[in-house]
């Protein structure tokens, strides 16, 4: 879904990026292995990772400019692009809260990996978790009171090392632990906040879907696939997760399915590797 192009161009004017959105809840794909929708280029610039606003008008998104990962914003249609980060740091995996008035993202400085938040404009940036914690893949609550996370996986690539997932309170920087044992990533709470899917790996060449409780409590696996699926993402009605996943072999593609982990279907054909759905 996501493709990185590299030029020399000046910045944001023509390095080039296919920011690849997927409508994956609008109707039922006529075939299995065709896609609902087709991506459509919106920006010209090494741009990735782009994360909705909440009415769907706007998008957060990462531009490299000086060898620097910085967040900007811009309409949906890749107009009205804004620059809210200019620090010497990295900045990745943003995402807006359902408020709209923060985007919580990963702050890359020399010594750590941190969680931190903004408003909506760039300004008043908090990092949230504590130094001695590597932090990595925010999201957040339904209410934008607090941010679920998870610790780094990646300590001593190319192997992984075991990541728990966390959440911590905007109010008081409470941290509460809520999936622990193994290597689990990219948590997202259901609109509800009564269930938590994440990416769980399994070995070097599976990984797979999982479904806790609010609290973390019973973990069942409803992907069940001897691919690699990960990357889950809640329809707004609690229904749906979508994610990503290589098991047609060629590539990584967007898939839906029941909260149950029944009726997977194709939604995204796409070139190279889509995974993160918003």
């Amino acid at each position: 879904m996501i493709s990185r192009l590299n030029s020399s161009a000046s910045p944001l004017a023509f390095v080039s990026v296919l920011l690849a959105m997927s409508l994956a809840w609008l109707h039922a794909a006529a075939a299995a292995d065709r896609a609902l929708s087709i991506p459509v280029q919106i920006t010209h610039a090494e741009n990735f990772d782009p994360f909705p606003s909440p009415d769907g008008k706007k998008l957060v998104f990462i531009s490299m400019l000086s060898s620097r990962e910085q967040l900007f914003t811009m309409n949906a249609d890749g107009s009205n692009i804004v620059q809210l980060t200019r620090d010497d740091a990295d900045h990745e995996d943003p995402a807006w809260s359902p408020d709209g008035t923060k985007i919580a993202f990963v702050l890359i400085t020399k010594d750590r990996h941190s969680i931190a938040v903004m408003g909506a404009d760039g300004r008043n940036v908090e990092v949230l978790t504590p130094p001695e914690q590597n932090t990595i893949h925010p999201n957040w609550s339904a209410d934008s009171k607090r941010v679920i996370y998870c610790t780094n996986d990646d300590l001593v690539p190319p192997k992984k090392n075991s990541a728990d997932i966390n959440a911590v309170e905007l109010a008081t920087k409470k941290i509460t632990r809520l999936v622990t044992g193994g290597i689990n990533t990219y948590g997202s709470w259901s609109p509800d906040m009564k269930h938590i899917a994440f990416r769980k790996i399994i070995g070097d060449e599976n990984s797979e879907v999982f479904v806790v409780n609010g609290d973390g409590s019973n973990p069942r696996n409803i992907t069940n696939n001897p691919f690699i699926d990960g990357w889950p993402a809640w329809s707004p009605d609690a229904r749906t997760i979508a994610f990503g996943s290589n098991r047609r072999v060629h590539g990584y593609q967007i898939f839906v399915m029941h909260a149950d982990g029944a009726n997977v279907r194709l939604v995204a054909n796409t070139e190279g590797r889509g995974t993160a759905p918003r």
